[in-house]
C-alpha cells in the first residue's frame, strides 16, 4: 500500500531495480553517492554487528552502541530502516528467508523506539546484492519491496544501491558486488560503506543456525535488547548436520563451491569461517541441550576496557 518513491505514494510497487529506475532515475544518483564514499574499517568499540538472518534496532542515545552495521553481503541485501525524527534505526542482513516477517518486525521495532516523537518519517535504504548468475539478489529485492509495500505504514525508499546498481563487470564479463557492507552512524544518521573485522561473540553458533535446518533456521532473529543495552543471542535449536565429518575433510575449494551461492566473489575469510562453524556443529549437534540447556539467551554487556562484548553470568 504505502512505499513512497521520491515523495510520492506508489500505487504499484516496482519489484526490480530496472523498473524503479525507469520511473525514478534519481535513485541512480543516490546509489552513486554511496559508491563514491571511501569505505571505513570499523573496530569493536561502540559497534553492534548484525549477522546473516539477524536484525537489531537501536537509538542514538544508547550508551553502548554508536555504529550498527553488517558486511559480507554478496547475494544478500542489508536493509536499514530509520526514523528521521528520533534517529531510531533497525538493520537486518537478509538472504531470502523470513523476509516478510523481518520487514514487519523492523517497522514495529523502529516505531516502538520512536514513540513520543511527533515529527519524522520512516526511511528505507537497501544496500547489497548484485547481478549474480542465479539472480538471487533480484528475487530478494522484489520480495523486500513487496514486503515493505504491504505494511500499513508509509515508508520512504531513499536508497536502493542493490542488484544492477551495485554490480561491477570485469573485462571478461564476470559480475561482482561493489559494496558488501555498510554501517550507520547513529548520532549523525549517516550510512557509509564499511567492513567489520570484529563480528561479535558466538559467531560460529550464529552462523550454524543458517547453514543447518530446523524451525529456527529460517527465522530472522532480533539480537539486541534495548531495555538493558545488551547483545542477546538465542535461545534456538537447529537440526543435526548429516555428514559434517565428511564436510570437514573436503578441500577449501570444495567447501567454497558447494557452501556458497556466490563462490567467485566471497571474501578471503569465507572458508575459514565455514570450517569454524562446521566444527562447532560437530561439537554441538543439539544446541538446545549443550548451548542453551536452560533455554535462556546468552547476554553480552559492553566491556569498557576492550570495547567488545563480555558474557554476562547469571
Amino acid at each position: 500500500m504505502v512505499v513512497v518513491l521520491n515523495g510520492v505514494l506508489a500505487d504499484e510497487c516496482p519489484t526490480s531495480v530496472r523498473a524503479l529506475l525507469a520511473a525514478h532515475p534519481g535513485y541512480r544518483d543516490a546509489a552513486a553517492q554511496l559508491l563514491s564514499a571511501a569505505p571505513r574499517v570499523v573496530g569493536a568499540p561502540g559497534l553492534l554487528y548484525v549477522g546473516q538472518r539477524e536484525l537489531a534496532a537501536v537509538v542514538p542515545h544508547d550508551k553502548t552502541v554508536s555504529i550498527i552495521g553488517s558486511d559480507d553481503a554478496t547475494s544478500c541485501i542489508i536493509v536499514v530502516l530509520r526514523h528521521s525524527g528520533s534517529g531510531a534505526v533497525a538493520l537486518a542482513h537478509l538472504d531470502g528467508a523470513g523476509t516478510a516477517e523481518a520487514a514487519a518486525a523492523m517497522a514495529a521495532r523502529v516505531q516502538q523506539l520512536a514513540a513520543g516523537y511527533p515529527e519524522g518519517r520512516l526511511e528505507l535504504q537497501l544496500v547489497g546484492g548484485f547481478t549474480d548468475p542465479h539472480r538471487f539478489s533480484d528475487d530478494l529485492f522484489a520480495n523486500l519491496m513487496l514486503s515493505f509495500h504491504r505494511l500499513s505504514v508509509e515508508i520512504d525508499l531513499t536508497l536502493a544501491c542493490a542488484c544492477e546498481l551495485n554490480t561491477s563487470l570485469s573485462p571478461g564479463g564476470a559480475a561482482a558486488p561493489l559494496v558488501t557492507g555498510v554501517g550507520v552512524d547513529l548520532r549523525a544518521g549517516d550510512l557509509f560503506p564499511a567492513t567489520f573485522p570484529d563480528k561479535g561473540p558466538d559467531l560460529p553458533l550464529r552462523s550454524a543456525r543458517y547453514i543447518t535446518g530446523g524451525p529456527h533456521a529460517t527465522q530472522v532473529l532480533d539480537i539486541y535488547d534495548n531495555n538493558v543495552s545488551m547483545l542477546r543471542i538465542g535461545p534456538f535449536n537447529y537440526d543435526p548436520l548429516r555428514g559434517v565429518d565428511l564436510w570437514l575433510q573436503q578441500s577449501d575449494d570444495f567447501i567454497l563451491q558447494h557452501l556458497s551461492t556466490t563462490p567467485n566473489v566471497q571474501p578471503p575469510h569465507f572458508v575459514h569461517n565455514i570450517r569454524t562453524t562446521l566444527k562447532f556443529i560437530q561439537q554441538h549437534p543439539f544446541p538446545a541441550v549443550t548451548v542453551f540447556p536452560d533455554n535462556r539467551p546468552h547476554y553480552y554487556r559492553r566491556d569498557e576496557h576492550s570495547g567488545g562484548w563480555t558474557l554476562v553470568r547469571y
